[in-house]
Order: C-alpha cells, then sequence, then structure tokens
C-alpha cells in the first residue's frame, strides 16, 4: 500500500512538473508575441493615419460625407494579415484626421465575397429604399466577387445594399446582382456619382483593359452607355478602381471631367499605381481633351502619386468643398510587397486625406493635390528658420528640438543654382532616408535602400523612385508630412507627388540637408509637431 501511495505522489509531482513546465513555455511563448506586437505598434503603429486595430486591409471604398461624418469603408480581411475572402469594414471621422473604427459593415454572401465599390446618399431616394423621412438612405454598390469552383476564374457582378441609419447597418438588395456580364473575366470597381446637369446617377466601372460607362435613374436599373481606354494611357496590368468628377479649372468658371484609374501593375516606378485622364463628357461617351491626349501621348506622366505607396485612391461622395476641389483617399501600399511588410497585427495604413484641384498653365493640364486643411488644426510646436545655408551636409533640427514622427514641414527655395539637394531622416542605428531633388535630370527622388528592414521583398528598395518635375517655376517648394513609418511629398503646391512607406529600426530623430556641387539657401522652412493620437 505505502509503494503505491508512493508512485502515486511521484507521479503526480512529474505530472505537477510537465504542466509547470508547459504553462511557463506558453507563458515565455505569449510574452514574446506580446513584446513583438508591443514593439510594432510603438515602433510602426501610424499617429494620424488611418489602419485597422488588426488583420488585413487594402482599397478605400464605399466613401462618403453625411450629418458631419466621413464614412471610410475599406477592402477587408478580418481573419488574416494577408489579403483573402474581402469584407468592408468601416471607420468615421469628423475631420478625415481622427478615425474611430466601427464593426464591419458588409460579409460575404452567396454571390461571393465583397469587393469594391462605392456609397452614395440618396438625398431624394430615388432608389425607394428609404424607410424614413428624417434621414436619406446610403446606397452601396459593390461587386459580388465569386472563385468558380475547380478553377483559377471568378465571377463577377455588381450588387448593391442599403442603409436608414446612415450607414451604420447594410440591408442587401433582395433583386442581387444588378448588373451581370458573362463574358468578362475583370469586371469590377463600380464608382457612382450623381450627374447633375442630366438628373441621374453615373457609373464607370473597371473592366479589364477598360472603363464602361452606366446610367440609372433609381441606382437599381442600369443601362450601359460605352467604354473608355482601350489603347490609351498605361496597360501594364489590369485596370481597376475607377473614380469619375468634374473640376473646375483653376478654380474658375470652366469645368472638366476628371476619370482615375488604378492599374496593377504598370506604375511608374513599378507594382501598382493610379493614372489619370481629363476631358469632357456628352452625357454617354467620355472624350479626353484634345491638348491633354497630345501631351499623354507625348509622355504619359499623368499619375496623381508618383511614389510606390498610393494606390487605389478615390474621391468621398457628397463631400465636394466651396472651390469645386474633391476629396480623396488612398491606400498607402503596393501590391509588390504589401503582404510581406514588417507588420504582424495588421497591415497596411491609408494615405492622408487630400483636397484634389485642376490648374491649367503653359505646360497643359494638371491635377495637384495636397494634405486637407484640416491637417493644421493638429500643429503644436513650432520650429522656422529664415535664409538657411546648406553647406555639405548640415543638420535642420533633431528630436530634442521636435519629434519626427509626426510631423508636417514646410519649406521654399528660390534661385536653386546647385546641381541637387537631398533631405536626410537619419537614427542611431544607421538608418537614413534619402528624398529630394536632382537638377542635372530635373527630377524628384525617393531613396529607402537604407530606411531600415528592407529584406522581406526584393521589390522594396531595389533602386531609388523618381518623378518628373513639371512645373517651370523658378521657385520650388514642398510639403512634407512624416508619420512614423510614411513621407508625403507635395512639391510645386502639389503638382508633382510622392508618396513611399518604411521601417527603420528606430524611429528617427534628425533631419538633415545635403547640398550638391554647390551651397544653396533655403529661404524658408517651418516644421510643426501634429498632436493626433
Amino acid at each position: 500500500m505505502k509503494t503505491f501511495r508512493l508512485i502515486a505522489t511521484v507521479s503526480f509531482m512529474l505530472m505537477l512538473f510537465v504542466a509547470c513546465k508547459h504553462n511557463k513555455k506558453e507563458q515565455i511563448e505569449q510574452q514574446a508575441i506580446e513584446s513583438v506586437v508591443h514593439n510594432e505598434e510603438a515602433l510602426y503603429r501610424p499617429n494620424f493615419h488611418f489602419t485597422p486595430q488588426k488583420a488585413w486591409m487594402n482599397d478605400p471604398n464605399g466613401m462618403f460625407y453625411y450629418n458631419g461624418y466621413y464614412h471610410l469603408y475599406f477592402q477587408y480581411h478580418p481573419e488574416s494579415n494577408v489579403w483573402g475572402p474581402m469584407h468592408w469594414g468601416h471607420a468615421i471621422s469628423t475631420d478625415m484626421i481622427s478615425w474611430r473604427e466601427l464593426p464591419i459593415a458588409l460579409y460575404p454572401d452567396e454571390l461571393g465575397t465583397i469587393f469594391s465599390g462605392s456609397a452614395v446618399v440618396d438625398i431624394g431616394n430615388t432608389s425607394g429604399l428609404g424607410r424614413t423621412e428624417k434621414a436619406a438612405p446610403v446606397v452601396a454598390m459593390y461587386t459580388s466577387s465569386k472563385q468558380l469552383e475547380g478553377t483559377d476564374n471568378w465571377k463577377q457582378t455588381q450588387s448593391i445594399a442599403y442603409s436608414n441609419d446612415e450607414g451604420k447597418t447594410f440591408t442587401k438588395f433582395e433583386g442581387n446582382p444588378v448588373i451581370d456580364n458573362d463574358s468578362l473575366k475583370d469586371f469590377r470597381d463600380p464608382k457612382v456619382a450623381w450627374d447633375e446637369e442630366r438628373n441621374r446617377w453615373i457609373m464607370v466601372l473597371a473592366a479589364g483593359d477598360r472603363i464602361m460607362f452606366y446610367e440609372s435613374e433609381n441606382l437599381k436599373n442600369w443601362k450601359f452607355l460605352s467604354d473608355f481606354g482601350q489603347g490609351i494611357g498605361g496597360h501594364g496590368g489590369v485596370w481597376e478602381c475607377p473614380d469619375f468628377f468634374k473640376l473646375p479649372v483653376n478654380g474658375g468658371d470652366d469645368y472638366k471631367w476628371v476619370l482615375f484609374v488604378s492599374i496593377n501593375p504598370g506604375g511608374p516606378n513599378g507594382g501598382s499605381a493610379t493614372q489619370y485622364f481629363i476631358g469632357d463628357f456628352d452625357g454617354t461617351q467620355f472624350v479626353m481633351d484634345p491638348e491633354f491626349a497630345e501631351d499623354l501621348a507625348k509622355d504619359h506622366n499623368y499619375w496623381i502619386d508618383f511614389g510606390k505607396d498610393n494606390y487605389a485612391g478615390v474621391s468621398w461622395s457628397n463631400a465636394r468643398r466651396k472651390d469645386g476641389s474633391k476629396l480623396m483617399l488612398g491606400w498607402m501600399s503596393n501590391w509588390q510587397y504589401a503582404q510581406k511588410v514588417p507588420t504582424e497585427t495588421w497591415r497596411s495604413a491609408m494615405t492622408v486625406a487630400r483636397k484634389v484641384q485642376l490648374k491649367k498653365d503653359d505646360n497643359g493640364y494638371r491635377l495637384v493635390s495636397n494634405p486637407v486643411k484640416e491637417l493644421e488644426g493638429y500643429r503644436s510646436t513650432k520650429y522656422k528658420k529664415e535664409d538657411l545655408l546648406i553647406s555639405g551636409e548640415t543638420k535642420i533640427v533633431d528630436s530634442k528640438v521636435i519629434t519626427l514622427s509626426s510631423t508636417e514641414i514646410k519649406f521654399e527655395i528660390s534661385d536653386f543654382q546647385t546641381s541637387a539637394f537631398t533631405f536626410k531622416l537619419s537614427n542611431q542605428q544607421g538608418d537614413m532616408l534619402l528624398f529630394g531633388y536632382d537638377k542635372t535630370n530635373n527630377s524628384f527622388f525617393i531613396d529607402r535602400s537604407k530606411s531600415g528592414k528592407i529584406d522581406f521583398s526584393e521589390d522594396f528598395a531595389s533602386k531609388k523612385t523618381k518623378a518628373p518635375r513639371t512645373s517651370s517655376n523658378s521657385t520650388l517648394t514642398g510639403t512634407i508630412i512624416l508619420d512614423k513609418t510614411s513621407v508625403e511629398l507635395f512639391y510645386d503646391q502639389g503638382e508633382t507627388v510622392m508618396t513611399e512607406i518604411f521601417f527603420p529600426n528606430a524611429p528617427y530623430d534628425t533631419l538633415s540637408m545635403i547640398a550638391g556641387d554647390e551651397d544653396f539657401t533655403i529661404n524658408h522652412i517651418e516644421i510643426h509637431k501634429l498632436n493626433v493620437n
């Protein structure tokens, strides 16, 4: 009996030892995971660019403004940090800067997963889907995408859903799909807008190598009008995520129509990017402006952003500014490496919201975009220098004076004689991000080859990103927006824009400037810390 008790005691002690050892291993593993998450949050979670709390995000879609709130929906895979079955995630903001994430708005169904699309505020209840006089219905139009069993092909149709609580929850229309097409493999991303001149809804839809135009009186029944784009512009990859709207030229009474087309691959610096076209719309067809068409044929430099990390950008519905400009937002990544970037808890961020305008001068038409004014409301600490001489490498400021991880910088240089200038962001670990202007080839550049973690993709930092300077102004101006892991550059009042992400091993703490073959003077540089939580 004693022997049995002894054996039982020893067995019990062994079990306790094994259990404790197992629990300790689990505890260590959990602590390691928590450490990774904490480090990611501290190093890489942006301060003021929207990111989901967890999991994968890509294209913005369904964006509209109503009753004081900007609504952002986005392509979302809640169960993974890589692309998968798409849902519509949802976030709201009163100023497009500070965001609050809400529950998922649209889930996959028997017609497929929920690809990109748009949402409109149906003020006149033309759809008949409104259920209350207090609020207009919000109608979302999206692509239902279903993989055909046993194949790599997808069946893509267009569906609608409606909301009577200002976009918080949606009911799918019982008559879905509202547009079907069995002849096209790529048939997606509807962008709907109200055509005031003709008192109807118009819609643009990506269809492989072209954009299709449709019209409707009620958002439920759609009529095909025409298509545009075959053999025009960039065709290095499939066309997708279009947008279509009018803009005043130089803020005056003359208007032109602007067509956005995202393309993947085929961007000016590799991977995904968004091109644009300018022309006229007669209610049936979009025709490029002759002058714009001539310039496009000479040199295709009509991209909303020359950096590698602004894709699938679209405008907010119901949110035109008093000067006629539009507001837009893009996905801040590139399909070349979006699923490989060194974050695990979440993947991807959106760009800062931008105001889009159309200018015309001796160099022709040009789309210009700049950060929305709402960002200025978050300015706090200010650092300012006038007539600053740049000789060789000159330190401008460091983190003891002002943080460089949530920052707005504005500068101006006139009578520029040196061959180049380079801004340099650096830290104590030796990481550096370089960007600036090379006068010898009249182009802006970004070099992230030593910016920190780069080995997750050979496409991330293998070469400098370049953008041609299109302005002929002798004075060069710039706005730089920094947020932990991203830089957004707006040169010449937004005529040339570049956006790129990076992943330093520690926060950048010093901003310097390097002269080319001659010293030069910055007329004015002003740096603001941005307090955004």
